[in-house]
């Protein structure tokens, strides 16, 4: 055996065992690692308020402590209105389930004839194989439930810790982060932290006045149409609609409709329209002009990488992923060389045409053979041969 021999299978079984390692502990710590990266894009977000706090005068801590604050009572406020309509919403719709149960059962035995009854009706539901195993999997999923809750709760701790060190030590994040760099790099670091805070700031600037836009004239609909909570529900169509990617307009047009369908059901179509309206309003109008000087990426870009985001890292992956890419292109950009474009009509999607010319007269000449004409042929001048060499 040579000598080399034991050392390098040794070797090659500390590797593999570094693997090993390594790969158990990125797959326990990547819930972890998601939280750190949403605190630090929630740190980039309120940079823009705690940096303008802090240039006054104020202390740094006790300026993210104020804006986590006033964040934290807009949020619980939010909640607890939201959570008062849906109770009385739903305690309206309980005690008004009879009469609705009841039109219904008189529209069936008009339209087809039966001769059904509530009582016959509630007694099949109520005595239904299938609503009694649905109890027993509540009942043992309640376990399940509080547990989610629970880990929830932690986990939304631990992004507030992370983002509140992340925005109040910023300048000593970067401090830190420059000094295991040289010079040229760090003014790259430096450079791609501006471009990654203003890029997230305007993201979240342009979705919030979108979501004002959004209430305020889904809240005129509402009002108009005597739909109960209209003001809750203006903010819950607009913040849903804004910071829930791809599918977040139908999450939010969904409780608006089901509470305009228990007033008329001709009221949850008229939401429905204005749902769909306002949302190519939004995307073709309104969109790319709030966009445009904020988070200037192409629709397609965008929705690539909210997909993208989505299929790497779920829910998380989609709210940060427009903001991401937009910080990744804009830091790309600079380094990018550009030339000017020739004024060319094709650059600018026109074709220039030969005046006179038809286009039947182009297919025609583009089909025909040579030698089907023998006096444009005799026209032409002969190519020159080649020349003899001297």
């Amino acid at each position: 055996m040579p000598a080399w021999l034991p050392r390098a299978m040794v070797l090659a079984l500390a590797l593999y065992a570094c693997f090993r390692l390594g790969s158990w502990a990125f797959d326990q710590l990547i819930g972890l690692l998601i939280n750190v990266l949403i605190a630090f894009f929630l740190a980039l977000a309120i940079e823009p308020a705690v940096g303008r706090m802090s240039a006054r005068g104020m202390r740094r801590g006790l300026a993210t402590f104020l804006v986590f604050l006033v964040v934290l009572i807009a949020g619980a406020g939010f909640v607890v209105l939201l959570g008062s309509m849906l109770a009385g919403q739903i305690v309206e719709m309980v005690e008004e389930f009879p009469k609705y149960l009841d039109s219904v059962i008189n529209w069936v035995n008009q339209n087809f004839h039966t001769d059904l009854s509530r009582v016959e009706v509630q007694d099949s539901l109520l005595h239904s194989d299938w609503l009694q195993k649905y109890v027993q999997n509540s009942a043992t999923g309640v376990l399940d439930v509080s547990t989610t809750v629970l880990g929830g709760l932690f986990r939304l701790l631990t992004i507030s810790l992370f983002s509140f060190y992340f925005a109040a030590d910023g300048p000593r994040l970067r401090r830190g982060l420059c000094s295991v760099l040289p010079p040229a790099r760090q003014a790259e670091v430096l450079r791609a932290w501006e471009i990654a805070v203003d890029k997230t700031g305007g993201y979240l600037y342009s979705r919030g006045l979108m979501a004002l836009i959004s209430g305020i004239a889904h809240y005129i609909l509402l009002a108009f149409l005597g739909v109960p909570y209209a003001p809750a529900l203006a903010v819950w169509v607009g913040l849903v609609s804004q910071f829930i990617p791809t599918i977040g307009t139908y999450l939010a047009g969904a409780l608006p409709m089901l509470i305009a369908f228990t007033i008329d059901p001709w009221y949850a179509l008229w939401v429905l329209g204005f749902v769909v309206i306002y949302q190519q309003f939004e995307n073709y109008v309104l969109q790319p002009k709030l966009t445009s000087k904020t988070v200037d990426i192409h629709p397609a870009v965008a929705f690539g990488s909210v997909i993208a985001g989505t299929a790497l890292m779920g829910a998380v992956g989609a709210l940060i992923a427009i903001p991401a890419v937009a910080t990744l292109q804009a830091f790309l950009g600079a380094y990018v060389k550009r030339y000017d474009v020739t004024d060319d009509p094709r650059v600018h999607g026109r074709h220039q045409r030969r005046r006179g010319e038809s286009v039947f007269s182009r297919l025609r000449g583009a089909t025909r053979a040579p030698g089907n004409n023998d006096e444009e042929d005799a026209e032409r001048p002969e190519a020159p041969g080649p020349q003899p060499r001297v």
